[in-house]
């Protein structure tokens, strides 16, 4: 047997809402697993795009949870899109901002002056950057369309739709950005995942040749972690479904699949998506059909179910057997 996943990279890359926690709850072994990565000498980064939070509340947060974190091991979008704006605004320019204050504190750090109104900024908008904040109004949006329309440039934090909490997925930052999008008719610059920047920042600052990126969404943490040329570790308690993985494209395609991140110390080869002891797969009439012998679980049969799947573009499911069709059940796929 392989060694352990978490002994086989040198260092983890993890996403936060909807991988370590779900607003205010911790996801059960979280805390536990990270704690034996850091006993193991494995370096810890976190890796999120809500720019909504300072990495120093993040780990405030992280730290009440009952997670170990300190803000050196945050790297935030809030962070990245400050670093977008360094690079194409000069310094001393004015940035509309809309998020919280903490991504106004990310503006200041880089040389420039955040204001929050069209008519604050009087020597003109360089720039407009928005971050998720639960205080975003349209009276906010409205001034970001006039500085947007008028020739700023416009850098999102990220441009996820939706944010996992512990009541269910929430609107987004991209939501936000949705709007903005069909007012001004223009696209914005997006700093967060799933551009690469927010990794190699991370893993540069572990020292890491061979980090692992570990996430919930396909479309964020997966895809980056693909653009970047990392292997990744998809968990199924945020917004990534079995139905969802079956169909996922090239680009956001993880190396391997877990329930949760408590798999983290199981053997690399059996978390691998692919081959499973106990589960046969084959397509069949269009159908991917599952056959178990009853010694594997479902999140087992899922990695293989992905790979057939993946191989040849069926995704519709059937079972053979009555493991098959507990199991299927399980995932949600009949």
């Amino acid at each position: 047997m392989s060694d352990s996943l978490l002994d086989s990279y040198d260092a983890l890359l993890l996403d936060l809402d909807g991988t370590v926690y779900h607003g205010v709850n911790v996801i059960p072994g979280a805390a536990e697993v990270l704690e034996t990565a850091r006993e193991r000498d494995v370096p810890v980064r976190f890796v999120t795009n809500n720019a909504s939070k300072a990495p120093v509340a993040v780990a405030e947060h992280l730290r009440a949870l009952g997670v170990a974190g300190v803000p050196s091991e945050v790297n935030t979008s809030a962070q990245a899109a400050a670093g977008v704006l360094r690079d194409r605004v000069a310094v001393g320019e004015t940035v509309l901002v809309v998020g919280t204050d903490s991504l106004a504190a990310e503006v200041a750090a880089v040389g420039l002056k955040p204001v929050r109104t069209v008519r604050a900024g009087r020597e003109g908008i360089a720039a407009v950057v928005q971050g998720h904040s639960p205080d975003t109004g349209w009276a906010d949006l409205a001034e970001a369309c006039l500085a947007i329309r008028a020739g700023a440039l416009w850098v999102a934090c990220n441009a996820d739709v939706t944010l996992p909490a512990e009541r269910g997925l929430l609107p987004g930052n991209g939501a936000m950005v949705a709007a903005l999008r069909a007012a001004t008719g223009t696209e914005p610059a997006v700093a967060g995942k799933p551009q690469t920047p927010l990794f190699e920042t991370a893993a540069g600052s572990a020292g890491a040749s061979r980090p692992l990126v570990v996430g919930d969404r396909l479309d964020t943490d997966i895809a980056g972690a693909v653009a970047a040329g990392m292997d990744a570790l998809v968990v199924l308690t945020g917004v990534a479904t079995p139905a969802t993985l079956l169909a996922a494209v090239p680009a956001e395609r993880a190396r391997y699949l877990a329930a949760d991140l408590s798999a983290l110390t199981e053997p690399a080869e059996l978390l691998a998506i692919g081959p499973q002891p106990g589960w046969q797969v084959h397509a069949e009439d269009g159908a991917l059909v599952a056959t178990g012998d009853g010694a594997a679980d479902a999140t087992a049969l899922l990695r293989v179910l992905c790979g057939v799947a993946w191989q040849t573009g069926v995704t519709t499911v059937r079972a053979s057997g009555d493991h098959a069709a507990a199991a299927l059940v399980e995932l949600a796929l009949t």
